[in-house]
């Protein structure tokens, strides 16, 4: 068929926001480690619970300077009274670990060109789902489901205000990082982010204990079992001790619980072409 020049043109002209859609585009992963921050944990970063995270990333530059992120996280949080500084806590001894599933949307926001320069710290925030579900091991090293046992009476009639929590909650993700083009394709890219959530039961503690005949006659040995551990204390210098009267603190309801992810991230761009900056000479057609 014989293209006249308007019509040339026009096509042209419709065909640019496809070009631009696949430069601006750039799917990779994530590699990392997992923190958590809460009752057992007090530091925002513990390296002794570190542990590994993986995810998967989709960028789109808007412009220069903002770029939003879609991704989906896994990662692992976990801490156990056991190590401690504060000898009530190691005489608590209690202990949880948990996969973390997250889908997130972040915008980034880039400092420089990183077309121009190669380059670019950035500082990012966002908001995130994210399921959990909090275990521990029992004294014969079998792996437990809290939520289940209601360790601080959640559900009981006689805690009315107590109710079972949702093993999906969201999360704000925010944090730093730096990014650098190795080619055309390629991005490499460095980041922590820290995640303030909605929930104080990732960890499976948050308030008072609740009496304990009351815990044993609904949800049985188990619950009180795994509600009250300071009975199996084996820490030098530590008493083993005796399940709590009703109305003992257990955790802290003041703060919610955090978790992390931090890494490496590597993405490659879709299409062709420089993307936002130094962009290559186009030859014009030529219609007749």
């Amino acid at each position: 068929m014989k293209l006249t020049k308007s019509t040339g043109i026009l096509l042209l002209f419709m065909a640019v926001p496809f070009f631009s859609f696949a430069q601006d585009w750039h799917v990779g992963a994530f590699v990392g480690i997992s923190n958590y921050s809460g009752d057992l944990v007090k530091q925002k970063v513990d390296m002794r619970y570190s542990r590994p995270s993986l995810g998967l990333l989709v960028r789109k530059d808007i412009n220069r300077y903002l770029t939003i992120r879609a991704a989906f996280t896994w990662g692992i949080a976990t801490g156990a009274d056991s190590t401690s500084k504060q000898a009530d806590l190691v005489a608590r001894n209690l202990s949880f670990k948990t996969n973390i599933f997250e889908g997130s949307l972040i915008a980034e926001l880039n400092f420089l060109d990183i077309e121009e320069k190669g380059f670019t710290p950035y500082v990012f925030a966002g908001v995130a789902g994210f399921g959990f579900d909090p275990t521990a091991k029992d004294q014969s090293g079998n792996k437990v489901r809290l939520r289940p046992l209601g360790t601080e009476g959640q559900g009981l009639p006689q805690y009315p205000d107590r109710q079972p929590y949702d093993l999906f909650s969201f999360s704000f993700p925010f944090g730093a990082g730096v990014k650098a083009i190795l080619n055309d394709k390629w991005t490499l890219g460095f980041e922590i982010g820290l995640r303030p959530t909605l929930t104080d039961y990732l960890d499976d503690v948050s308030r008072t204990y609740v009496d304990q005949n009351t815990l044993l006659a609904y949800r049985g040995q188990k619950s009180v079992d795994m509600a009250y551990r300071g009975d199996e204390v084996t820490a030098k210098g530590t008493t083993p001790g005796t399940y709590p009267p009703d109305g003992t603190t257990r955790g802290s309801a003041k703060y919610k619980d955090w978790y992390s992810f931090s890494g490496v991230t590597i993405t490659y761009r879709l299409g062709g072409g420089n993307g936002w900056g130094k962009q290559k000479a186009m030859r014009c057609p030529v219609f007749r």
